[in-house]
């Protein structure tokens, strides 16, 4: 297990200034006070490709010989990974090709393709995709390169570890997104390389933990499926070149829930103003599984790229699962007047009316024969208790629906 040498982290190190922005840790008050700890960012979103796959990439390309750069390069990725190959290419005047599953968003395809990269949508998920890329490679005499599965990508995706260390010394917890291993192996090493008290911890999703999986059976295992909205880190089996190093340096691996992610993204955007796409978030996520009080912690956020329609959805889905947006079923007599006591209730109790629905053919009965299905913005779940209960102290007959947007 020589080949993640000291020598070649700060040689990587060195190398990545080139392509990298300097990505400072961010201080998080919410976070912090929600742990009880000390709660870093390191924002690797806001890297010149959005994500910190550009570090792995340029270094492989870096220490490529003439000849393999000479060939062409191909690879396969759910987006992030090809960003970075596409960006470090291009630096070295390399053709790049870039197999992508079917589903990948369009902003990561077309700043894929924007860097200069032939892609090819090809697969429901990454693995496929893979394999797609591989033998092309073979066919065509190309060079492959693999998103996570190479000690010097992995080499690559280290150097975030020196830059966490010389910024914040003293951190005790450094948190990573897992998918097929590569940052999470090169951070985890390096980390101990330069101290070994730090402790590293893997974040997973639930529907995707092919990592946690591994480690278990001692070898890579297969997943059936890999369906999370962490798309970057839908990997259904990780690299056997890099589990070792996981093993042997990562110290807990922990999964959360598509829910939480969504819930992350929200306190991101409100709390820090900053985009993190779901697989990003997933340290953030994590969080709430260690007891952290009295520690520092750092939290990789490691990519950015995520769609405006995704974006729009993913917060859609946190205000209702978090109360802020819900709606009600309302039963009124056929009289004039009605609609306004239910508009005047509802504005009494601070509640907002973003949508409502007004059907006068429900019922014959004259009594309740107008449904009206109102969509209330609130400030969270006891806030909607308070209005739902100011509705129906005020004689209306009240019912909680699904949110309707």
């Amino acid at each position: 297990m020589g080949d993640l040498t000291l020598k070649k982290f700060e040689e990587a190190s060195e190398l990545v200034k080139k392509v990298t922005n300097p990505t400072k840790l961010v201080f998080s008050e919410y976070l912090s006070e929600q742990t009880g700890g000390k709660v870093y960012l390191k924002p690797e979103n806001m890297q010149n490709t959005g994500a910190y796959k550009v570090r792995g990439a340029f270094y492989k390309i870096s220490t490529m010989s003439e000849e393999a750069r000479s060939k062409g390069i191909i690879t396969a990725s759910a987006g992030n990974h090809a960003q970075g190959v596409a960006f470090a290419a291009k630096k070295y005047g390399v053709r790049a090709i870039v197999v992508m599953p079917t589903v990948t968003p369009l902003i990561k395809v077309n700043r894929t393709k924007g860097y200069g990269a032939e892609v090819i949508l090809y697969g429901d998920v990454y693995d496929e995709s893979c394999a797609y890329a591989e033998k092309i490679a073979k066919e065509q005499g190309l060079t492959f390169v693999h998103a996570f599965n190479d000690l010097d990508v992995a080499t690559g995706q280290g150097t975030i570890s020196m830059e966490i260390i010389k910024e914040l010394p003293t951190v005790d917890y450094i948190l990573a997104p897992v998918g097929g291993g590569g940052l999470i192996s090169g951070v985890s090493t390096l980390a101990k390389m330069l101290n070994p008290k730090i402790k590293i911890v893997g974040v997973e999703p639930k529907e995707a933990a092919s990592m946690t999986a591994a480690l278990k059976a001692d070898k890579p295992v297969t997943l059936k499926t890999a369906n999370t909205i962490a798309d970057g880190t839908a990997v259904k089996c990780v690299g056997d070149k890099v589990l070792p190093y996981v093993k042997k340096n990562v110290d807990q691996m922990i999964t959360v829930g598509d829910e939480e992610l969504i819930g992350a993204f929200l306190d991101m955007v409100e709390n820090h103003k900053m985009i993190v796409e779901n697989s990003g978030l997933l340290s953030v996520a994590g969080l709430k599984q260690l007891n952290l009080k009295g520690k520092k912690a750092v939290c990789i956020l490691s990519g950015g790229n995520m769609d405006v329609i995704t974006m729009s959805s993913i917060v859609q889905l946190g205000l209702i699962g978090r109360d802020r947006i819900f709606s009600v079923s309302i039963l009124l007599p056929d009289k004039a007047g009605e609609l306004v006591k239910v508009a005047k209730t509802i504005a009494d109790a601070n509640g907002n009316v973003i949508k409502l629905d007004h059907n006068q053919f429900v019922s014959t009965n004259r009594n309740a024969a107008v449904e009206l299905v109102v969509t209330i913005e609130a400030f969270g779940t006891e806030h909607k208790h308070e209005i739902i209960k100011a509705l129906e102290d005020a004689g209306l007959n009240t019912k909680e629906i699904g949110a309707k947007l």
